[in-house]
């Protein structure tokens, strides 16, 4: 099951750095949630569902620009998965940006299920 997760992380992750929202779509459960770092307070906004992902990746208007991933890590932690990053890029204002985060995971019936999102932000 770990080789599972892992080519399933890694396909995510290659999908997820190229904005492929087909790719990402398929590596994700029907009921896919991902709770964003921002968007307001407790949860961030939060996308429920295939329909919901696309919408957010169709929406240029607070897109970040050149955005790279790197420095990716999945930890394992039980039945959790915390992945960590790194991403720069130019934020939808035109400003640089460079910023470490952290995403617990959790994966259901081989695709995953929840991406709980945060970074750090000025």
């Amino acid at each position: 099951m770990a080789d599972a997760i892992d080519d399933l992380f890694r396909r995510f992750g290659k999908a997820f750095n190229k904005a492929d929202v087909d790719e990402i779509a398929a590596c994700v459960t029907d009921d896919f949630e991902w709770r964003l770092s921002a968007g307001g307070a407790p949860s961030g906004r939060v996308l429920k569902g295939k329909e919901d992902l696309r919408a957010y990746f169709a929406d240029k208007s607070k897109a970040p620009r050149e955005a790279r991933y790197s420095e990716a890590r999945i930890h394992r932690a039980g039945d959790k998965l915390f992945g960590t990053f790194r991403v720069t890029g130019i934020d939808h204002a035109g400003k640089p940006f460079d910023r470490y985060g952290i995403d617990l995971y959790e994966v259901k019936d081989g695709k995953i299920s929840l991406k709980d999102s945060y970074a750090k932000v000025d």
